[in-house]
């Protein structure tokens, strides 16, 4: 087997946020088992490995970003006891 690679991390990544996104962000990966620290280096190390964004990004047409707005208003939402509840009410 070969050698381990150890390298020391050293670098420092500074960004502002909001309390609120930080705050969710953290209690996400609190239940992931991750540290801050850890779930960025994990997105870097993606975004490395694709060579690109880990995920899509796109901007929202007209119609997903009314729907955005209506559900920030709690408008036409739809609200079910479980996943079997919601299959049913979409037909599924």
């Amino acid at each position: 087997m070969g050698k381990a690679r150890i390298t020391k991390k050293s670098a420092m990544i500074r960004a502002r946020t909001t309390t609120r996104l930080k705050s969710e962000a953290e209690r996400v990966f609190h239940h992931l088992g991750l540290s801050s620290t850890e779930a960025i280096n994990l997105f870097y190390a993606q975004v490395c490995l694709r060579r690109g964004m880990p995920f899509p990004v796109e901007i929202p047409n007209d119609e997903t970003m009314k729907t955005f707005e209506k559900t920030e208003r709690g408008e036409d939402l739809t609200h079910t006891q479980d996943a079997d509840e919601l299959f049913a009410k979409l037909g599924i």
